[in-house]
């Protein structure tokens, strides 16, 4: 394999050097989850053991039978979360190369609600469409509940929504919880003092769904999950014709853990300095799929520094964007300030090593190209962990909109082992992984016709200083290893695949 390094400042020399990325769907020789076995087909209520396996991103390890200290049921909040090393420990755990164990129970695919469920009806003139709201971001459209226009690795949907309404919406003034299975509402309560016009949709997660296949690699997925369903939530305000939509994803707290407030029909302010955003077609929503593996053929320079720049824009100030290519010209790119072209920022193929840090999922490496977004160094603190990834999902979601009106073919990767790509590059190591990703193509699912050539990406010849030894701005280090050397923890290549589903499996 090509030995992946960073392009080398003017006039500077550079050893190479090396290492290995997260969300997917099976990879090969992965055996199938049957049917049976999902979280929707589940009789409700249906617990684990106590002796569950240690890791397995259930806040405690109470029996489903006893009460949570927070008043919360056991399996909802995040892995980690009031534990010693708290949820730090709890990544770290999820970015090792440690496999999780057998699947368990993963309870009921919505929280169970007092009262009966309420359709949400028919806006009125000047309201708030709650219904398409909802309808074109959280609902299930299939019986079992894996397909929805929100992502979720393998299908499970851990996010639960409630809902704050105001005056100015289809539903009267108060609190209620969606049912995304029967697209019904429950009412919780009345809002609270001195609640706006419009609704606020605020997002947390039953751990338990997620954790009951993924085991201790839960949290980051749940995190992702939840971005994924905020930008979900966005462009869906978009769509139904709402007013302004605004995502809270600072990573503040864990109960809600993002939030996205709609306000009626209205004038939109509009900056000058930003392009309108752009508005989706309801059918576009509602038929969001990830698309199943292979993913071939290099997208041309135009599609991939479209989608660079909507993850960029998306992404917030803690994450940093590129994508990897294959040949001709293997390497990391990213968009040069100002997003006019493409630049190298390291040379070098990278696929194999992501597929090996993405759980073994050996498609990976064949793929047209990867987006990485990349940041969250080891000592983050709980806020700003949090915030990494619930932005990184955002930004990925609406990145994966991006590449589909590009014509390209598109899957999110949140599940990654090892994959400290800063150290890789040279350097310094746990300051620099990859959080989430999004596999590319152009959509030739067979093998590309005799004679053709890929697409030949051309990249703005760019001199730049060296990334700082921090990992965080600037260009990639002037020094690195490669990616496909042995990393610290035992050779990125040899890393065993993983046999259990580490995707998005909410294609048909």
């Amino acid at each position: 394999m090509e030995r992946l390094h960073a392009d080398r400042p003017a006039g500077g020399e550079h050893p190479t050097g090396g290492k290995r990325p997260h969300e997917g769907l099976p990879a090969d020789g992965e055996r199938p989850r049957a049917d049976a076995a999902r979280s929707t087909d589940r009789p409700p209520g249906a617990g684990h053991s106590d002796d569950r396996r240690p890791g397995t991103g259930i806040p405690d390890g109470r029996h489903p039978g006893t009460s949570h200290p927070d008043g919360r049921h056991p399996g909802t909040g995040l892995p980690g979360a009031g534990h010693p090393g708290g949820l730090a420990a709890a990544l770290a755990l999820a970015r090792s190369s440690r496999v999780p164990g057998t699947d368990t129970s993963a309870g009921t695919a919505v929280p169970v609600r007092s009262g009966p469920p309420l359709p949400v009806p028919a806006p009125g003139p000047a309201e708030l469409d709650l219904e398409a709201l909802l309808r074109l971001s959280l609902a299930a459209s299939d019986a079992s509940g894996r397909l929805r226009p929100a992502a979720s690795a393998g299908a499970l949907h851990p996010v639960d929504t409630e809902l704050v309404v105001g005056a100015g919406c289809s539903l009267p003034p108060g609190r209620y919880g969606y049912d995304p299975l029967r697209h019904r509402v429950h009412r919780l309560g009345p809002p609270p003092d001195g609640t706006s016009p419009g609704a606020t949709a605020e997002l947390s997660v039953t751990a338990r769904r997620t954790a009951s296949h993924y085991g201790h690699r839960a949290l980051p997925l749940l995190l992702l999950d939840t971005g994924h369903a905020a930008a979900a939530l966005l462009l869906a305000a978009r769509a139904s014709g709402a007013g302004e939509a605004e995502p809270v994803l600072d990573g503040a707290t864990e109960h809600p853990l993002a939030a996205v407030r709609v306000t009626p029909p209205g004038p939109v302010r509009s900056s000058p300095s930003r392009q309108p955003a752009y508005v989706p077609a309801p059918e576009e929503l509602v038929t969001r799929r990830s698309d199943p593996p292979p993913l071939p053929g290099t997208p041309p320079p135009d599609a991939l520094r479209a989608v660079l720049a909507a993850a960029a824009a998306a992404g917030g100030d803690d994450l940093r964007w590129c994508v990897a290519v294959g040949p001709p010209e293997p390497g990391l790119l990213e968009v040069v300030p100002g997003g006019a072209a493409l630049r190298r920022c390291a040379a070098g193929e990278a696929r194999p090593t992501l597929a090996a840090w993405a759980a073994g999922q050996a498609w990976i490496a064949e793929v047209g190209a990867v987006l990485l977004a990349r940041g969250c160094p080891e000592d983050a603190d709980a806020p700003h962990l949090r915030r990494a990834h619930l932005r990184a999902g955002f930004a990925v979601h609406l990145a994966h909109l991006t590449a589909r009106r590009h014509g390209l073919a598109a899957r999110p990767v949140g599940s990654w082992q090892r994959a400290d790509l800063g150290a890789a590059l040279g350097a310094a190591p746990g300051r620099d992984w990859i959080v989430h990703a999004l596999a590319l193509g152009t959509r030739r699912a067979g093998p590309a016709a005799p004679g053709a050539a890929p697409h030949r990406v051309t990249v703005a010849v760019t001199r730049h200083a060296p990334r700082s030894p921090s990992g965080t701005g600037g260009a990639p280090a002037a020094r690195g290893r490669a990616p496909d050397s042995a990393p610290r923890s035992g050779p990125a290549d040899k890393a065993p695949p993983d046999t259990r589903r580490t995707d998005e499996e909410n294609t048909p």
